[in-house]
């Protein structure tokens, strides 16, 4: 059977009614989630799941059954052809479930980051959702002094991630990241990245390091959308970005371990 094309829009669920076009973008997010979708096929899908369906418990959000009968809906409008980012959402007020069908934008190989060091404006960072505009005017912000991201720190400088990546770097063979107990966000792709570090026999540490500890350094941002972006220059301070030299491989296992949707 032939699918119908999908269009770009925003999709609001009610048990009696699946999911509907409409204009329900109304309501203070509370939750949302966000993957790449590259012909039918995402990495981690059903860590993208689970993580949004434990935040909107943790937002007291619909009951466990509701928010399944939401993600098999979802799983079903999923478009499977073509290039897209689509997102998840719990709004307060309303309770409103909502998917965004969107058109990925175009994705980059390498990244240049805002150094100055942001102190972390977030008031949920363990928690993707409430302040994604918040983090918007940050990367505007990044945009405004020649970067295309901004570097999030604790008010001592130790940093976090960026304002929508993690942050991993490598010293020597190790790869680094910061510790757990630091308000981060718990990334899908840098858990994924983790894994696959753990299995090869490559060391990970858990480290705190301020933004001038990484000069020098091959640093990585790693998110759902653009995969590994490594740090290919620095800007607010004089910091050198060294070669990326394992950015490469890492991508492309990135690309390989992307797999079809759940059938419905």
């Amino acid at each position: 059977m032939t699918r119908p094309a999908v269009a770009e829009g925003v999709l609001t669920w009610t048990h009696a009614r699946g999911l509907t076009p409409g204009a329900g973008t109304g309501g203070r997010l509370l939750v949302a989630d966000s993957w790449l979708l590259r012909e039918g096929r995402v990495r981690g899908y059903g860590r993208h799941r689970e993580r949004f369906l434990r935040a909107c418990a943790e937002s007291d959000g619909p009951g466990p059954r509701r928010l399944v009968e939401f993600w098999q809906d979802v799983t079903a409008a999923l478009p499977r052809t073509g290039t897209w980012f689509p997102r998840v959402e719990l709004a307060a007020g309303s309770g409103d479930l909502r998917l965004l069908l969107r058109h990925a934008p175009p994705l980059a190989a390498e990244v240049r980051l805002w150094a100055t060091g942001q102190p972390d404006p977030r008031a949920f960072p363990r928690r993707k959702g409430p302040d994604l505009q918040t983090l918007a005017r940050v990367r505007r912000r990044a945009s405004g002094e020649g970067a295309d991201e901004a570097v999030l720190t604790t008010p001592s400088g130790v940093v976090l991630e960026a304002a929508t990546a993690s942050v991993l770097w490598w010293e020597d063979d190790t790869l680094c990241l910061p510790p757990p107990r630091l308000p981060v966000l718990p990334g899908v792709t840098a858990g994924l990245v983790q894994e696959r570090a753990l299995r090869s026999g490559i060391r990970i540490a858990h480290r705190e390091r301020t933004v001038a500890e990484l000069d020098g350094r091959e640093v990585w941002l790693v998110n759902a959308l653009h995969g590994i972006r490594p740090v290919t220059g620095w800007a607010g301070v004089p910091m050198r970005a060294a070669p990326a030299r394992r950015a490469g491989e890492w991508r492309a296992w990135l690309d390989d371990i992307m797999e079809p949707l759940p059938a419905v």
